[in-house]
């Protein structure tokens, strides 16, 4: 068996679960019965705890990020995410309590700077993409998403009244040569374990820092890595051409504004946003090698279906995999969890959003299929 390799010292490595609203608790839990039997079996060792976070912990605490989940948070080896956020928090918390702001500053105080999505349609789901099949059949792209700075985390920002009694608003989109570098040198470093293409994703022709992310972005690329190909692209022509020929992408990289919106587009050529993981990664200590980490499903909280039994668990389960193999080097388990996909997909085995002519089946029977392949 190898190493868990996130672990310090060989100490048992640390899982944080934090489920979250809405449909969260639902994929979570079959996200953990996964992860429960690779511990019960003997093939991985850890220790699995959970907290409140989002909404509910704003209703149970005051605070959609108590100080003492925060703690744990820091503490843990990796973190398995489930999602925040619901209308009835819009209306009910104020501002500065919304659910939201929990996965921000889970972003902001572990440094989580590197967001990884990538968009794979499995074969079996060709025909639940919104495109032809044979635009998305074989499709893989992984975007790389700067996270902890740009026009989410920009000061100045909020309201003000003007002298003339109106009103303005204000967000700020800012970025520093250090932190496009080290998420150039992240996308850059993934691609040379690919097909060697990174296009990057800007407004250069628009906005100040787009043109300083063009330049940053041609420098690192020349001084460190001339093996890959760099292809600049205008953010909004990357979106088109997503929706046009897809597969002419590999590694896309960008900034935190339009990675979450060209990830979303992506998202929908796999066939659902409830097939899409990612993976949220700070830097590695150099000592150490210890890495914040945080996993989570691209979908969001899903209120609209929240207990119900039916939703997709499977970004989820994917998330996990992405956990094993990032975080504890655990690639063996990992590729066993996407197999495991792939063949209850090939099936006919379809939760509500990726049936077309499937009878679906529950959150829970999807877990059970999984359990059974892996």
């Amino acid at each position: 068996m190898a190493d868990n390799g996130n672990a310090v010292m060989g100490a048992m490595p640390s899982i944080l679960l934090l489920a979250g609203d809405g449909i969260g608790p639902e994929i979570v839990s079959q996200a953990r019965r996964v992860l429960q039997t690779f511990i019960e079996r003997g093939l991985f060792k850890a220790t699995i705890s959970d907290a409140q976070v989002g909404g509910v912990a704003w209703l149970q605490e005051g605070d959609p990020l108590p100080e003492h989940v925060m703690a744990k948070a820091k503490k843990a080896d990796a973190i398995l995410l489930g999602a925040v956020g619901a209308p009835q928090f819009d209306r009910e918390a104020p501002r500065d309590k919304r659910p939201e702001l929990a996965l921000l500053r889970l972003r902001k105080e572990l440094d989580l700077f590197a967001n990884l999505r990538p968009a794979r349609c499995f074969d079996a789901l060709t025909e639940a993409s919104s495109l032809r099949p044979e635009l998305v059949r074989g499709l893989d792209i992984l975007i790389v998403r700067e996270l902890s700075s740009g026009v989410y985390f920009g000061q100045p920002r909020g309201m003000e009244r003007m002298p003339d009694g109106s009103s303005r608003c204000v967000d700020t989109q800012a970025y520093s040569e250090g932190e496009i570098a080290r998420i150039t040198d992240t996308a850059f470093e993934l691609a040379k374990k690919r097909k060697a293409i990174v296009h990057s994703a800007d407004k250069a022709n628009v906005m100040e820092t787009g043109h300083f992310w063009r330049k940053v972005v041609t420098e690192r690329h020349a001084k460190k890595f001339k093996e890959v190909e760099l292809k600049h692209i205008l953010a909004d022509n990357c979106a088109m051409q997503l929706v046009r020929e897809p597969k002419q992408f590999d590694v896309i990289l960008t900034d935190n504004l339009f990675g979450d919106l060209l990830s979303d587009v992506a998202a929908m050529l796999t066939g659902s946003l409830g097939m899409l993981a990612s993976a949220s990664l700070g830097a590695r200590d150099a000592k150490s090698g210890r890495q914040n980490a945080l996993y989570e499903p691209v979908h969001g909280s899903a209120p609209d279906i929240a207990n119900k039994g039916i939703a997709n668990p499977l970004a989820t389960i994917l998330s996990l995999a992405m956990m094993l193999r990032i975080s504890f080097e655990r690639d063996d388990l990992a590729t066993r969890i996407e197999k495991a996909v792939e063949k209850v997909l090939a099936r006919g085995l379809r939760t509500a959003d990726i049936a077309t002519s499937q009878k679906p089946i529950s959150t829970e029977a999807m877990g059970d299929a999984i359990l059974a392949e892996v």
